[in-house]
């Protein structure tokens, strides 16, 4: 602690003389953080004096479930003696009158970067630099290969106490935080520290409390992984590499991130998600590895909190809630969507949320702007619902709890560090005033004035004459008023007191006065009259200040809006539910040996195809009339890049089998509901192009509204993405890109024959060898365990592929793309190949300059199975129209045509047993078209996933409305903010992830302005 801290430490009231302050202050500087032996040598002579404070007459708030009424608290040599009504007062205590006053535990924030250097932060990503790719680490010294994983790192060896960010912290309550590196996917460990003024060894009080991971590459500048997709891989492998490193001690060489890695899984486990869905993906990764995460949360997670309270996690809850955005002007508010409107008015309520379900909190200023806006902070999530004493748990026990230091910190117990706030009132009232914060025994100011309450009614005597006032407002906001309502003015400082007391409403007459607050309540001092009259004065309180009962306004909790499932202005107030429907009288495409049948019934029962036929009976099935109306089984799309998290490609590598499309599906993607809109029931989604072996695939039914595990489509074969051509070996990543292997079409064959040889030999090697999630994916598809879908063009590649696989002895499943298909149909039989392509895609670079519209029906005819796919958001909305091109350019049959995007798909995908066609027993995955399915003027009226309507038409009008309405009511609430002088922020239009195959990186998505006052569904 700095002498000069000490400037008005001790405040008026206390039982000191003022002759003995010099005494006192030396006695305190001697005893400031004399907690040990001293190992640093003194300038001077020792001095083995200890400070003991007696704070008497205080309301004691313990705890959250404790507290204390005109009480006593003692502390020496830093640490807490006794606190409670009986405390014993040691005789060489210097004693603190704290009548009227609050003490409570200081707070403790459990993820901060105090004292910690800033690394240098970049985008997410590993292209477009300028400086070309970097394929290993450049970290110096014996560690691992991936430059985003720090294990080695401590916050303790990087800590450098900052007293100007200790100040704003202790303002807020705080007197201890857990520090870390914010830098990497796996950074490293934190440090448990205190906010005193001292040397960085006399605030360590735990030097490895944590261990702190993310999704974020923060610093790193190598390109593996660019992709949410390939830190989910990675951060997998780490977890396999560490087991493997325990078990297998090196013989040779080192690897210090492992060691460490190793090292730090005793510690508590600190992931930051920042989002509700990567809160759920991080619980994943945990669950599979048996570790339980403290999850830092981002703001939205109210948005599914039933997920939330399944992970069994504990919660780090930022409070940096959005500010209302300017949106007077129609041509802002209109690019700024539904959800965020909501957002912003929801997000205050987060902690409410979380303690209404029972989920365990902890508060932190992390995020904020500003971190003086903490406690205005926390009083608007209790405005929002959130308990005080929930917020002052979450604040002190909860985190001390987690970092195993609740015997230290977190409760004014006998024993424990004296970390404690002094305040004028419940802490998180809004009048409320922090004087001080005593953080390991060391008083810190924060507010002198107003320590002592000269609120009330007095007599001011001067000249011979009295004069009444009355001093009001609050303890460190005071206003001076006389008998005649004639405002003064009022200054105090400490013992120090200035006064003018005005006479008359003009000012002409007034005592202008100065002087000290006496110990005994007594006023004293000289001052001048206006008729220029010089002497003493003096000033006796008559009346003690009472707060008037009615003064207190009773704030309730402001109404918000319902929450939307998914998060979205189509979102479902309630998830709908499954129930038996009859759809009577329509044109039935059955995909089946019947055909079209013309006027019959389709039965649906549990989600199943129950029956098909003519008069069936209806029980207590919901009826709906097909009449005029066409039947069809729903639209799968087998090429799809939509409902996908932060980059559909990781092509930092030209072999990254060991990614996932299953560990970012993305439940809030408007797309999803857009193409129910369009009859789309299922979605293959796909990694992208940028690799000769991709990442791995996943199936979804689009149950709009569902979380992301509820969206895969249930026991199905894996299948994963190969690609050929143009995009593998870079022909368009400019000129830095030329490094990578391959960068010729022969180098794509090398890539897979190396690839493969790698997977047999890694299968024959023995026990105990390190497991590899890429060799993994391989091995798989060497045992038909997993299939290919291959992106694809020129037919040279078509066959190099195909000979390829017939030399390792797996087979091509499906030539995506395929647009030269036609030229090797009967090759891609031979081999047992299927084919998913565009209707009429043409000449969008050179190596599709080839293609035909008549190619699907060219290999229709020699037999293949063939689809029609769309690898784009807008396209999947028509894929019926797609597939009656076909009918156009080659006079394809138009239940054939339908096929197409129905049946053929299914059978691609190895689903053809439970969707694709209308079958008694098939999943009722079903489109009533208001027209025939491959007309230009057909709309899906109700497109039905598992039974359960998912889109509806009717009700698609309802949501315009509601959304319109939820708008409306939004927007004035937001112009309100701004009328009342709140802080605002510019209208930022809300933006959309639309991925296509090419797309390198999650840095060069395609990006979409919403019309968000029709969310743009566009059927």
């Amino acid at each position: 602690m700095k002498p000069n801290s000490l400037k008005g430490w001790l405040p008026v009231g206390t039982r000191m003389r003022r002759r003995g302050l010099l005494c006192a202050a030396a006695l305190l500087l001697a005893g400031l953080g004399a907690t040990a032996q001293e190992t640093f040598p003194v300038n001077g002579v020792a001095d083995p004096s200890t400070a003991c404070y007696a704070f008497t007459h205080a309301t004691i708030v313990k705890d959250a479930q404790t507290t204390l009424s005109n009480a006593t608290l003692v502390i020496r040599q830093g640490k807490i003696v006794a606190a409670g009504a009986n405390a014993a007062i040691p005789k060489d205590a210097v004693v603190i009158d704290c009548q009227g006053k609050y003490i409570y535990p200081s707070f403790v924030d459990i993820y901060s970067d105090y004292g910690m250097p800033a690394a240098q932060r970049r985008v997410f990503g590993g292209f477009g630099s300028g400086t070309g790719p970097q394929f290993l680490s450049n970290t110096k010294g014996a560690y691992g290969w991936n430059q985003a994983i720090k294990s080695e790192i401590n916050a303790v060896q990087l800590y450098n106490a900052d007293e100007s960010k200790a100040k704003t912290l202790r303002e807020q309550g705080f007197g201890t935080v857990l520090v870390h590196q914010a830098d990497g996917i796996a950074r490293g460990t934190g440090a448990l520290v205190t906010l005193a003024a001292e040397r960085e060894n006399k605030t360590v009080l735990t030097q490895r409390a944590s261990a702190h991971y993310s999704f974020e590459k923060g610093s790193s500048t190598q390109d593996y992984p660019s992709s949410l997709m390939g830190v989910i891989a990675l951060l997998r492998q780490q977890y396999l590499d560490g087991q493997w490193y325990k078990s297998n001690p090196p013989q040779e060489g080192v690897n210090l991130s492992l060691q460490a890695w190793n090292d730090n899984q005793s510690l508590l486990q600190v992931f930051e998600a920042n989002d509700k869905w990567n809160a759920l993906r991080a619980d994943k990764i945990g669950d599979e590895f048996g570790v339980q995460y403290v999850i830092k949360a981002g703001g939205n997670e109210y948005q599914r909190i039933g997920e939330m309270v399944a992970t069994k996690a504990t919660f780090i809850l930022p409070l940096n809630f959005p500010q209302a955005m300017d949106v007077e002007d129609p041509n802002d508010a209109r690019f700024v969507a539904l959800a965020d409107m909501k957002h912003w008015e929801m997000a205050p309520g987060e902690a409410a949320a979380f303690e209404k379900a029972g989920i365990p909190f902890c508060l932190t200023a992390a995020d904020l702007k500003d971190t003086k806006a903490f406690l205005a902070s926390v009083r608007k999530a209790i405005e929002y619902g959130l308990s005080e004493q929930k917020a002052l748990e979450s604040l002190t026990k909860t985190p001390a709890t987690l970092l195993k230091a609740y015997d230290r910190i977190g409760s004014i117990d006998a024993g424990k560090l004296a970390n404690f706030v002094i305040a004028s009132g419940p802490i998180f009232d809004e009048k409320t005033v922090l004087y001080q914060n005593w953080v390991q025994g060391n008083p810190y100011v924060i507010r002198a004035e107003g320590w002592k309450d000269a609120r009330g009614s007095y007599t001011i005597t001067f000249g011979g004459a009295t004069y009444p006032v009355d001093i009001k407002g609050t303890p460190a906001s005071l206003s001076l008023v006389n008998k005649d309502t004639i405002a003064g003015k009022i200054d105090v400082d400490g013992q120090l007191i200035k006064l003018i007391v005005n006479n008359s409403k003009s000012g002409d007459k007034q005592l202008r006065l100065s002087g000290v607050i006496g110990n005994d309540g007594v006023w004293r001092g000289t001052g001048i009259r206006e008729d220029g009259l010089y002497g003493a004065w003096t000033a006796q309180r008559t009346k003690l200040f009472e707060q008037k009962a009615d003064s207190v306004k009773k704030k309730t909790t402001p109404d918000i809006g319902k929450i939307y499932f998914p998060f979205s202005g189509y979102g479902f107030e309630e998830l709908p539910k499954q129930g038996d429907i009859l759809i009577r009288n329509a044109t039935v495409w059955t995909n089946e040996a019947a055909g079209k049948l013309e006027g019959t019934d389709v039965l649906v029962r549990n989600g199943k195809i129950a029956q098909v036929g003519k008069g069936l009976a209806a029980g207590n099935a919901r009826v709906i009339d097909g009449t005029g109306k066409h039947l069809t089984p729903g639209i799968l799309d087998e090429h799809s890049h939509i409902a996908i998290s932060r980059g559909v490609n990781e092509g930092t590598q030209s072999v990254t089998s060991e990614v996932r499309i299953a560990d970012v599906v993305n439940p809030d993607d408007v797309n999803i509901y857009r193409q129910l809109s369009g009859g789309v029931t299922a979605s293959h989604l796909l990694h992208g192009s940028a690799n000769t072996i991709g990442g791995q695939s996943q199936l979804i039914k689009l149950r709009w509204g569902a979380n992301a595990e509820d969206l895969k489509f249930k026991n199905w074969d894996g299948f994963i993405k190969f690609a050929l051509g143009e995009n593998v070996k870079q022909s368009n990543w400019g000129e830095r890109q030329r490094v990578r292997f391959p960068q010729t079409r022969m180098g794509v064959e090398q890539v897979l024959a190396d690839a493969f040889t790698r997977a047999r030999d890694y299968e024959k090697a023995g026990p105990g060898k390190r497991r590899d999630l890429e060799l993994d994916a391989l091995v798989e598809i060497l045992h038909k365990q997993r299939f290919i879908t291959c992106h694809s063009y020129v037919q040279s590649e078509i066959n190099m592929l195909m000979k390829t696989a017939d030399r390792f002895g797996f087979r091509v499943n499906t030539f995506t793309h395929i647009l030269e298909g036609y030229k090797v149909a009967d090759k891609m039989k031979q081999h047992g190949a299927g084919a998913s392509t565009f209707a009429d895609w043409w000449a969008y670079k050179m190596e599709v300059i080839d293609a035909i519209p008549q190619n699907a029906s060219i290999m229709q005819r020699v037999g293949l199975t063939v689809a029609i796919n769309s690898d784009d958001a807008e396209m999947a909305r028509r894929l019926n129209q797609e597939a009656a091109k076909s009918v156009k350019y080659a006079g394809m049959a138009e239940e054939e045509a339908l096929k197409m995007v129905t049946l053929h798909p299914a059978e691609l995908l190895h689903v053809s047993d439970r969707i694709g066609s209308i079958k008694a027993g098939k999943d009722a995955d079903l489109v009533l078209w208001s027209d025939h399915p491959l007309s230009i003027y057909a709309k899906a009226e109700k497109t039905m996933v598992d039974g359960i309507v998912y889109f509806d038409i009717d009700k698609d009008v309802e949501l315009r409305k509601r959304m319109a309405q939820e708008r409306t009511r939004l927007i004035g609430k937001m112009t309100g903010d701004k009328k009342k002088g709140l802080p605002t922020q510019k209208a930022v239009p809300s933006m959309e992830e639309i991925y296509h195959c090419e797309d390198l990186q999650a840095g060069h998505k395609s990006h979409i302005l919403r019309d968000v006052n029709q969310e743009n569904v566009n059927r």
